[in-house]
């Protein structure tokens, strides 16, 4: 199960997950996503509660990442250590802003 929470403020966009993005719930982010990134310049992708993630769920990172580089800046938030050691060893350090 994924929850996704998204506050908007002006050309200012952030993403809350909690749950996680595995292959059942990763179309579901991925069409809440459709439309809500236009006009973003800023998007922060918060995992504070996110437990988990998938190649699906990688996937739809990198196509976001992607998009964000063409109309901003993207940085994903308070990642847990499996989360964590889950970009290290797909190299997603390397393409996503991690703080």
């Amino acid at each position: 199960m994924l929850n996704c929470e998204m506050n908007r403020d002006g050309s200012e966009l952030v993403i809350r997950l909690e749950g996680r993005l595995d292959t059942v719930t990763a179309p579901e982010l991925e069409e809440k996503m459709n439309g809500a990134l236009e006009g973003v310049e800023s998007l922060t992708m918060d995992f504070e509660k996110l437990e988990y993630i998938s190649s699906a769920g990688l996937r739809i990172l990198l196509t976001t990442q992607k998009l964000m580089n063409r109309q901003g800046k993207m940085k994903v938030v308070h990642v847990n250590d499996v989360i964590q050691e889950i970009f290290e060893v797909t190299g997603f350090v390397d393409i996503l802003t991690i703080e």
